[in-house]
């Protein structure tokens, strides 16, 4: 592995965020609780409507099923039709919020927003944390002009619809772009990554080099028998590749 240039800015805080689709969904709740436990920052929830991406997962029923057993952060991925992204917005905006109605993430893809300011001042405006995501395809430059509208900005790091898929290198570079943007515009804003994401330094640690800090960890976390061992290990490992002693 060739060595990178070091973090562009200031380090943000490392969050380790689960993927639900590894879980078991006849005992989700539970799985979730198990999240919670071993010192996750937030949950996941994968929305696929077999149209946008090949597979088909839950709707918001599932996710405001699950608020009842945990306090953890929620965010959602629309990874949906631009149909159902518009139709049912305001409706996910409002399953992902807090326990006691704090923001939750609610991330559109840029792929599925034919007005894409308008969505993300709608889930604003609706008490939600307004986010984007772009597949490994769409260049960097497709979000470059709402980055003062978002808190997070997520990079697909596999092709959306499945899990357990093999994290694409290239992505580091699109990282790395979008993160100088950031540094260099003032904008308090995290920069999350998903796909392939496990506890070594060709992926966590390239990445938050990069200049990622949210990690979405599916099959990487739930690999561990120990979930909080995971949690520690992928924590450590970004924290490496930040330059900041554990």
């Amino acid at each position: 592995m060739s060595e990178s240039a070091p973090l562009y800015g200031k380090p943000r805080k490392v969050q380790i965020i689960p993927s639900v689709l590894p879980a078991d969904f006849g005992k989700l709740g539970a799985d979730c609780k198990k999240m919670e436990d071993a010192g996750c920052d937030r949950i996941q929830f994968d929305v696929m409507d077999g149209n946008f991406v090949p597979n088909l997962t839950f709707g918001p029923d599932t996710i405001r099923w699950c608020r009842q057993y945990t306090k953890l952060p929620f965010e959602t991925q629309l990874m949906v039709s631009e149909r159902c992204t518009d139709a049912m917005l305001d409706t996910f905006t409002e399953v992902s919020k807090g326990p006691n109605g704090e923001p939750g993430v609610v991330i559109v893809h840029v792929e599925a927003c034919t007005h894409l300011h308008r969505n993300l001042t709608k889930i604003r405006a609706a008490g939600g944390s307004p986010s984007v995501a772009l597949n490994p395809h769409t260049p960097a430059e497709m979000i470059e002009n709402v980055l003062d509208l978002v808190d997070h900005v997520l990079v697909m790091t596999v092709n959306p619809g499945f899990g357990g898929q093999k994290y694409i290198p290239t992505m580091t570079d699109k990282v790395r772009k979008i993160r100088k943007w950031i540094v260099d515009r003032n904008l308090d804003v995290d920069i999350e990554v998903d796909g392939g994401i496990k506890a070594t330094k060709e992926t966590i640690g390239e990445c938050a080099r990069a200049g990622a800090n949210c990690f979405i960890a599916g099959s990487g976390l739930f690999a561990f028998d120990d979930m909080s061992e995971g949690v520690k290990k992928l924590t450590a490992m970004a924290l490496e590749g930040q330059g900041v002693a554990p």
